[in-house]
């Protein structure tokens, strides 16, 4: 039993196409779509095999600059840009316990949530008193600014 070319092609595309679920960037099914392209060329018309994957690459790369934009568009969805900033200003208002004692000069720390984070205040707090969170200090969100309630 021998596997007719247009056959071949059509595999091809079937493996780019379980190849793109396994890697990122949405680049791969264009060329499985050219190897499907390929293969109803070979079909129709009698051609070499040079010819068919001439047919292959054009395709596969014209796919892939005419279509790729618009498809991201469409498969990506949209991205909250400040998600991290939304979550940070959450904690703000929000009460806290301190574990280390927390002065004017040295850094203390609250547990808020189940964690640990680092804390200053303007007065000295000692440990064991509960904290309302005023500001976030770090871009990075691990300090906080505290206040004794």
């Amino acid at each position: 039993m021998t596997i007719s070319i247009p056959l071949m092609w059509f595999f091809a595309g079937v493996i780019f196409l379980l190849a793109e679920l396994m890697l990122p960037g949405f680049i791969v099914i264009f060329f499985a779509g050219g190897s499907f392209i390929a293969a109803i060329c070979a079909w129709l018309f009698n051609i070499n095999l040079t010819v068919q994957t001439a047919i292959f690459l054009v395709s596969s790369l014209l796919l892939l600059f005419t279509l790729r934009k618009y498809s991201l568009k469409i498969f990506k969805g949209k991205v909250i840009d400040n998600i991290d900033d939304d979550y940070s200003n959450s904690k703000i208002g929000k009460h806290a316990v301190v574990t280390k004692r927390i002065t004017p000069e040295l850094t203390g720390e609250i547990k808020f949530m189940g964690s640990f984070w680092r804390a200053t205040s303007d007065d000295i707090i000692e440990e064991g008193k509960a904290v309302v969170i005023e500001n976030q200090l770090t871009d990075n969100g691990l300090v906080f600014k505290v206040k004794s309630i």
